[in-house]
């Protein structure tokens, strides 16, 4: 699964979502891609999952671009612990996805292949998405 190699900060706060995706909102590598419709957490396994969904689906034709990564840890504190003696231990790595972001990209094969398996993909996470052309507009969502 995808974790980064290093971080500066074991853990990190929360944060909050607001606001669209300006970067990384167009389909830059691919013909077809997967943009997300709303925010939230994509952890690592779901990526790895929809990956996988994509692989199975394309059957070793055309390319596969993932345009996130899971960099934020979440920490849990373990089941039936008071409160208190610090923060718990970092469980699982999510990538921060905002409305308009392109999670994955496909190209190189026919078009109702690829819209199939970006279809499969979104089945795997957890936010509303839609997939795109090359040729849509950012500004559009």
């Amino acid at each position: 699964m995808l974790m980064p190699k290093r971080v500066k900060y074991r853990k990190t706060m929360r944060g909050r979502m607001r606001g669209k995706a300006y970067r990384g909102s167009d389909v830059h590598f691919g013909d077809l891609g997967l943009q997300a419709l709303e925010p939230g957490w994509i952890s690592a396994r779901q990526i790895e999952a929809a990956r996988r969904a994509i692989v199975r689906a394309i059957r070793r034709r055309g390319k596969v671009w993932i345009r996130i990564f899971p960099d934020k840890p979440v920490t849990q504190k373990p089941a039936e612990t008071r409160m208190g003696k610090g923060k718990g231990n970092v469980e699982f790595w999510v990538s921060v996805v905002k409305p308009g972001r392109i999670m994955f990209e496909v190209g190189g094969l026919p078009e109702d292949i690829a819209r199939e398996a970006l279809k499969l993909a979104s089945y795997k996470l957890s936010i509303k998405t839609k997939i795109v052309t090359r040729g849509d507009q950012a500004g559009e969502l």
